[in-house]
């Protein structure tokens, strides 16, 4: 016996001074990664009883609490289950120089329902594909994604959890849930790995023994040490443009729109009400049937997006729909991947989210104005793309509206504003400098309708010289989507 324990000691003890080495030189590293706004994502997953919560503290021992948290959010909160799959992680997605730990998270989450048979296989593929998007799009945005996988085998669990089980201070640790786990341990392994296979191309999966703690500390700390060294050496990286073939819908340049359509006032009173009212009996439905609904409006300035706004928010519950004002992005939104701000406001099932600008501002304003690389601008496309159809995955109704006006009706609603006391308030500095920038604008903006009017997600020019034309006809394109929902969504 005393010749076993001596090389175990041995062992052990090397493996603590590599361990507190390694803490060192992550230690080192936390002010480096704040000077270069290195965002970093750990996400921890593995076996119930593996040492995930333990290993999270050993990552953690040695840096400083402002610029670290955790989350365990794979438990997910019944208000939540009425968002997208990846809402709970994207919105915890870490500022610029500071680092996330997710104690499990989307492959947790997604094997689970799969063999609960909560998700069908058709939509377990979707997540993963989902899964695949949100990383790359990490990655291509400058964060630093590390992934482990704590493993042990089934003798090791069932060790594990009845020692915790045994104990009245630990057995709430052993849930009901981790209990199905373990009887159904080779169906979870099974799963385990093709998720792994599935989600690994992109950024690889890192398997620790779970079986020796210490010995997974230390492939854990060198794990993060080495990448953060490298990702430090190379500098941020920004993933280059591509391209995947979505379904698009043929779309007409700006210039080829007739804008010429226009209602008598008495046309347009009657329709109005018709359709609100129409509007208001589908809210019901829309409630009911657990349908999001997602509008989004851009459009020249001037151009009528907030009346026509009004009027589609008119008849709606209060209680079932948000307007969001897209403004410049704030410091804490900046440094965050783009879409964060758009994530963190998405509505829940059943509620109707109208955004006054949006995402698309990466492709125009941010295009134009150089507040991002070209790089980040051509591949915003693809990105969009992917991001609407996780929401339309997800079932929401995504409508988009561009309200379209020409340069003459543009200038003559600024004099108006600025001739109009209570209307001046309207009219910036800004406005006549995007004014002037008109055909560099207009390429633009017909790129991005080109590029992104999927048939999932489409795009809709909204001739806007006569407002009340403009309002009845983005009423009636929303009434005929709903009105499709519905059928298509089971009672």
């Amino acid at each position: 016996m005393s010749k076993e324990k001596k090389p175990r000691k041995s062992e052990d003890s090397a493996l603590k001074e590599e361990i507190k080495a390694l803490r060192e030189r992550l230690l080192a590293q936390q002010q480096q990664i704040r000077e270069a706004k290195l965002p970093i994502i750990v996400l921890i997953e593995g076996w119930s009883a593996a040492g995930k919560g333990s290993l999270i503290n050993e990552l953690i021992s040695e840096i400083d609490p402002r610029f670290y948290n955790v989350i365990s959010p794979v438990i997910t909160p019944e208000a939540e289950c009425r968002y997208p799959f990846l809402y709970p992680y994207a919105k915890a997605i870490p500022e610029n120089g500071k680092i996330m730990f997710y104690d499990s998270g989307w492959m947790e989450e997604a094997v689970r329902k799969l063999l609960r048979r909560e998700i069908t296989k058709d939509e377990y593929k979707k997540r993963v594909r989902a899964v695949n998007e949100f990383e790359r799009q990490l990655r291509d945005g400058g964060y630093l994604v590390l992934k482990l996988f704590v493993d042990i085998e089934k003798k090791e669990q069932r060790k594990r959890m009845q020692a915790l089980r045994e104990n009245f201070e630990t057995e709430w640790r052993v849930t009901q849930d981790d209990l199905w786990q373990h009887r159904e341990y080779d169906a979870f392994r099974d799963a385990y790995e093709s998720f792994m296979d599935k989600t690994g191309k992109t950024i690889p999966w890192h398997k620790l023994d779970g079986s020796n703690k210490r010995l997974a500390a230390r492939d854990a700390l060198q794990l993060l040490v080495t990448q953060v060294d490298e990702a430090l050496a190379a500098g941020r990286f920004i993933g280059k443009p591509f391209s995947e073939k979505f379904p698009l819908k043929k779309m007409p340049k700006l210039a080829e729109v007739d804008l010429s359509p226009c209602m008598t006032d008495e046309d347009y009173k009657k329709e109005l009400k018709k359709l609100q009212k129409r509007l208001g009996e589908l809210h019901n439905v829309i409630y009911r049937k657990k349908i999001p609904v997602i509008l989004c409006y851009e459009g020249w300035d001037a151009a009528g997006k907030g009346g026509n706004i009004r009027r589609i928010a008119r008849p709606l519950d209060p209680r079932g729909f948000d307007v969001i004002p897209i403004a410049s992005p704030e410091p804490h939104e900046i440094n965050r991947q783009y879409l964060w701000r758009f994530w963190t406001r998405l509505p829940r099932s059943g509620h109707f989210c109208i955004f006054d600008r949006t995402w698309y501002g990466r492709v125009m304003v941010e295009r134009l104005e150089g507040f991002c690389s070209e790089d980040d601008w051509k591949r915003a496309y693809n990105e969009i793309n992917e991001f609407e159809r996780q929401l339309t995955d997800w079932g929401a109704v995504v409508l988009k509206f561009w309200i379209h006006i020409d340069q003459d009706t543009q200038l003559a609603r600024f004099n108006d504003r600025q001739n109009t006391p209570e209307k001046q308030w309207k009219l910036t500095e800004e406005d006549w400098r995007n004014r002037e920038k008109w055909p560099q604008y207009e390429e633009a903006i017909d790129e991005m309708l080109q590029k992104t009017s999927t048939e999932n997600a489409p795009w809709f020019i909204i001739e806007s010289n006569d407002k009340k034309f403009a309002r009845i006809r983005t009423l009636r394109i929303v009434i005929d989507a709903l009105e499709k929902a519905c059928k298509e969504q089971l009672a």
